[in-house]
């Protein structure tokens, strides 16, 4: 098990009504610690076109995860 800090931005605060929380997982990769977020937060959906950053970074949905890092999910952001 580690421990992580997950930050919600726009639609996905909304959803889990918080915008940080710290979280004792045994995830692995995003993709995992966001499945394991929905079970705890029933509003939240599908991550479906969400992206996922790890400390600040942009990163994949199979990323590893590592101890006191911070995952932030947020939904696209169109621009022009």
């Amino acid at each position: 098990m580690i421990n992580v800090k997950v930050r919600w931005f726009a639609a996905f605060r909304e959803a889990t009504g918080v915008s940080v929380e710290s979280v004792t997982t045994t995830a692995t990769q995003p993709a995992e610690l966001y499945e394991q977020m929905k079970n705890q937060h029933d509003r939240l959906g599908e991550r479906g076109a969400a992206l996922v950053a790890i400390n600040d970074e942009i990163s994949q949905w199979d990323t590893p995860l590592k101890v006191d890092d911070e995952i932030l999910f947020f939904p696209p952001v169109a621009g022009g």
